[in-house]
């Protein structure tokens, strides 16, 4: 049995294209979602097409819902990590299979920390998922499931294929997460501008806000002599120049990044609208970080931070050419 642990708009989106195909499937989170999936059943969509139904949905509101699951997939805000850890402790057999397919670089470490007799894997989800309400959740964006090359995993890559979302295994995840996180550095700047991520990207002067968050992680990371994986076409040292082209170019030659859909948007954008704290310690704030431990300062990615925290408590919509000047400060 698998479990998912976070049953937000990831969790039931993964968990419930396993469910779809098969296979038993627990979802554990809160109670609002336990009984908005109670009424509604589980319905996916994505930018392809598909449309599928679950209905009479496994959903636990205590950790005790995943005591039985040999794989857990933990799907928690970063933030919650270590209490969902220590709930998981409490309650997983040993030997049980856990992975973390949450933003940020730092999730598995803690989840390892905690979970002694389990087998943590850190992996990453590359695609946007939107929750619609009404048990609607909607993959708006390409992509697969990355995760840590592990032994353990076996047993479950037949069900992932059969969920049309097979994992990609990596010798060394770290790359692919800084990768993820570089595309990332996008979610603040998604939710200031208060667009759908096509709208936003449409524009030249958001491309230009994250060429410069990016520009300036990238710095970083090659004078701490990380270099991320590559994940699109391009290779992510020339993903600034691509962003800061004028619009009539930027559609010619990257048209795959304004291939997504109508409806996508990011997680930070949601967190912002539903009044929840967002992640941005666990993006920007890496950058923030990377920059201390070498004796840097990162402004751009600090200054996404602190618009970000502004945004937390009074909601601000701004222009392409409003935030650009905010951080060209």
């Amino acid at each position: 049995m698998i479990a998912v642990y976070g049953a937000g708009g990831i969790g039931c989106y993964v968990g419930g294209r396993l469910a779809a195909t098969g296979t038993p499937v627990t979802f554990v989170g809160r109670t609002r979602m336990a009984t908005e999936l109670a009424a509604n059943g589980l319905r996916l969509t994505d930018y392809l097409g598909a449309d599928l139904r679950i209905a009479g949905v496994a959903f636990s509101t205590t950790p005790a819902g995943a005591a039985d699951a040999d794989l857990v997939l933990v799907t928690v805000k970063s933030a919650a990590s270590a209490q969902a850890a220590d709930e998981l402790a409490s309650v997983l057999k040993p030997g049980a299979v856990v992975v973390s397919f949450q933003n940020g670089l730092r999730n598995g470490d803690v989840l390892r920390s905690r979970l002694v007799e389990q087998v943590v894997v850190s992996g990453m989800v590359p695609f946007n998922v939107l929750n619609r309400g009404g048990g609607v959740f909607h993959q708006g964006t390409e992509g697969k499931l990355d995760v840590q090359q592990d032994p353990a995993l076996a047993p479950y890559l037949d069900a992932f294929d059969r969920a049309g979302l097979p994992l990609t295994q990596h010798d060394d995840i770290v790359p692919v997460q800084w990768s993820k996180l570089l595309l990332n550095l996008n979610n603040p700047i998604n939710a200031l501008s208060n667009l759908p991520l096509r709208d936003e990207l449409s524009q030249r002067a958001y491309r230009r806000c994250l060429a410069a968050a990016q520009a300036e992680a990238l710095a970083l990371l090659d004078a701490a002599g990380i270099r991320p994986a590559q994940l699109l076409a391009v290779p992510m040292h020339r993903f600034p120049a691509v962003l800061r082209m004028p619009d009539f170019l930027f559609r010619r030659l990257a048209s795959k990044v304004l291939a997504v859909d109508p409806l996508a948007r990011t997680s930070m954008w949601e967190d912002l609208e539903a009044g929840r704290p967002t992640e941005i310690d666990h993006l920007n704030g890496e950058v923030v970080r990377l920059a201390e431990s070498l004796g840097r300062e990162a402004p751009v990615n600090a200054r996404l931070i602190a618009l970000i925290r502004a945004a937390e408590t009074a909601r601000r919509s701004w222009s392409g050419a409003g935030l650009l000047r905010e951080l060209q400060r």
